[in-house]
Parts: structure tokens; C-alpha cells; sequence
């Protein structure tokens, strides 16, 4: 027999692995095959300076970068 208070802690949704969090598993796991593919030489220019670089670290300080931002307009929100 259980307890009123045994069964209280556990909530829906409330695991460790919930379907928002493997969703964004997914998504950061097919970002970083998509970035690591994507190994050439490119050159980015930002405003006057002109570099070269690998477009993975390209791909990758972008998707840094949208990551900051929506995670303070989230925060925001609240």
C-alpha cells in the first residue's frame, strides 16, 4: 500500500528526460553533424574586415550566438 505522500513528488512531465528535452537533444545533435560537415574554408566579412576561417566555427559562433540571444528573450518573458 502507498502513501499519500509517497506518490506526491512524482508529477507528470516532471523526469529527467521529458519530450521538450529530448526534442532539443535532437536538435543540438543534428546542429553539431550539420556543423562538423561542414569543415571548408569560407571567407566572412563583418562590416570592413574580411577573415578566413573554417565554416564550422562560423556555423558554430552563430548558433553560440542564437542561443544567447533566445535564451534572453525567454528570460525576459518571465
Amino acid at each position: 500500500m502507498t502513501t499519500p505522500h509517497a506518490s506526491k513528488g512524482r508529477s507528470k512531465g516532471r523526469g529527467l528526460v521529458t519530450p521538450g528535452r529530448a526534442g532539443i537533444a535532437v536538435l543540438a545533435v543534428l546542429t553539431l553533424v550539420f556543423i562538423f560537415e561542414n569543415t571548408r574554408s569560407t571567407k566572412i566579412r563583418l562590416l570592413i574586415p574580411q577573415v578566413t576561417m573554417p565554416l564550422y566555427v562560423a556555423l558554430l559562433i552563430a548558433a553560440v550566438l542564437g542561443g544567447l540571444c533566445g535564451a534572453y528573450l525567454a528570460r525576459r518573458r518571465r
